[in-house]
This record gives C-alpha cells, structure tokens and sequence, in this order.
C-alpha cells in the first residue's frame, strides 16, 4: 500500500484537532505514533484524559531515544517526543517541526498546521520535501473556524 500524506493546514487549536483525529482512530482501532515538541505532547497527554467527559483514550508517553516500554504494544497512541521508536504504529500524526526521517516507514502521515506565520513556514517547508522523496501530499483547508477536519 502506497504511503499517504495528508495536510491539515490553518488549525486554530492543534492539541484539540489532533484529540479529535486521535478519538476517531481509536474507535476505528487504528494504532498511530504523534510526534510534537515536548510541551505540545504534554499538553495532549493531558487533553486526552479530559478532552470527552467519561472517556478514555488509550495511550502513552515515552521518549523514543529511551526505547519502547513494554506496555506500549498493548497501547493504541503513542506520545512521542525525540527519535521514531522501531516498532512504531503505521500510521503517524506529525505536529513537529520537521519530517520524519524515514517516512517510507509509516502507511499514513498527517501534518497538522496552526496558523502562526512560523508554523505555515515550516509546514510549507515539510511539504516540499515531501514532494522531493516523490510523494504528493492531500491539502484539506481547515473550514472558516479554523478547525480543519
């Protein structure tokens, strides 16, 4: 299956985007990798506890650098802020500054944007070198409230 990479560009608020994408996967029982610099990840660790009154979604928190905790495996979201894992989810939610190094290894990527002019510039930056490796993002414009989807 060729890999697929998906734009969301203008988000309003990232981490409530990125709960919403995460809740549908989970109901879905697909098994998804989120890249973001440590205080974003933070910030959706503990979104993801609150974000739907009386439910949980699964997942966890780890350093890719420090190897894969056991109990990752029998986890569907994993939170990760440094190096992709080996063993990682097939599909990846990328809220960081850069691109994977090895994209080649996911099924699906979905860029999330905000909308802060540093944000687009590196999110333009990304798909460009997306078209270098001859891959050919989907853009979805988020709707007039900025929410995306």
């Amino acid at each position: 299956m060729p890999l697929k990479v998906e734009f969301h560009t203008g988000v309003v608020d990232e981490s409530g985007f990125a709960c919403r994408l995460l809740r549908k996967a989970y109901h879905v029982g697909a098994r998804v990798l989120v890249r973001a610099p440590a205080p974003l990840l933070q910030r959706l660790d503990r979104e993801l506890w609150t974000f739907v009154e009386r439910e949980f979604i699964p997942h966890l928190r780890f350093s890719g650098a420090a190897g894969v905790p056991a109990q990752a495996q029998r986890t569907p979201i994993w939170l990760v802020d440094d190096a992709v894992p080996p063993g990682h989810p097939p599909v990846l939610v990328n809220l960081d500054a850069e691109m994977p190094q090895q994209p080649q290894a996911f099924e699906r990527i979905i860029e999330i944007v905000g909308r802060d002019a540093g944000v687009v510039q590196r999110g333009r930056a990304r798909w460009r070198a997306y078209e270098a490796h001859g891959l050919h993002p989907a853009h979805h414009a988020a709707a007039a409230g900025g929410e995306g989807g």
